[in-house]
């Protein structure tokens, strides 16, 4: 990743960028630029949308409650896309808020809550998910927004499987082995990280995730990780072996 200030505030905008556009935010963001930060006419702002790159931006003339943006220069272009997804058994919401902006950070370019048997949490706020995507992506200087997908149940999950697609399931009851070398045994390509609640799956969905033609089960060491905790090994280890980190340090 190219180097950038990660003093200079960034925006996230749902609108086409380009030198010379001039971008009118709506409510929201125009408050937080206006009435949070107090910026004036003509000051700095970073504006990325999850399409075009990153680029330099200035306060322009509004109203008092609709702020426009001058775009400027390009900053950073607009990576190739990740392609790894992160399905999860949902969670509380401050646990759910951790794991949506570490999911984020670690490059994930999908994710989706999956219902599963022993699951304990009912509802989901997907708007709330969207938010604190985006929130992650403004702070950490990612510029791909994932996905977040509506949820789903488990049997629905697999019955739509993309034959493809990796799907590596995160298991306490897998035999212990280590999990980089059971990953460096599988083919690079598009892949799916499938974190269970904290009952663990199943025997009926173990047996149904393996009857998958294409699925990896894994352990992720000696210790019952929390769902949060395991998002983050997870992905790390999938990035680091088969995702954009090892196609990274390839080059």
């Amino acid at each position: 990743m190219a180097s950038y200030d990660f003093r200079a505030q960034r925006l996230f905008v749902d609108a086409p960028l380009a030198p010379g556009a001039d971008v009118a935010l709506e409510r929201d963001p125009s408050h937080y630029l206006l009435n949070v930060l107090r910026l004036q006419e003509g000051d700095p702002v970073l504006v990325f949308n999850g399409r075009d790159g990153e680029f330099k931006a200035s306060l322009g003339k509004g109203g008092k409650k609709a702020a426009v943006l001058s775009v400027g220069p390009q900053t950073r272009a607009q990576p190739a896309a990740g392609d790894v997804h992160y399905l999860f058994a949902p969670l509380k919401h401050a646990r759910l808020d951790y794991m949506v902006q570490k999911a984020v950070e670690m490059g994930a370019a999908l994710i989706r809550p999956v219902v599963t048997r022993r699951t304990q949490v009912s509802r989901i706020n997907l708007d709330r998910m969207r938010a604190n995507a985006i929130e992650a992506a403004e702070q950490c200087g990612v510029l791909a927004v994932p996905e977040v997908a509506d949820e789903t149940r488990l049997d629905r999950l697999l019955e739509g499987w993309e034959p493809g697609r990796l799907l590596i399931f995160c298991d306490e009851d897998a035999e212990t082995a280590d999990p980089i070398a059971a990953l460096r045994g599988v083919a690079p390509g598009p892949a799916a990280v499938l974190i269970g609640p904290e009952g663990g799956f199943s025997a009926e969905e173990r047996e149904a995730l393996l009857r998958l033609p294409h699925v990896l089960r894994l352990s992720l060491g000696p210790r019952i990780l929390r769902a949060d905790t395991a998002a983050v090994a997870a992905l790390t280890l999938v990035q680091a072996v088969l995702g954009d980190w090892s196609s990274h340090s390839a080059r």
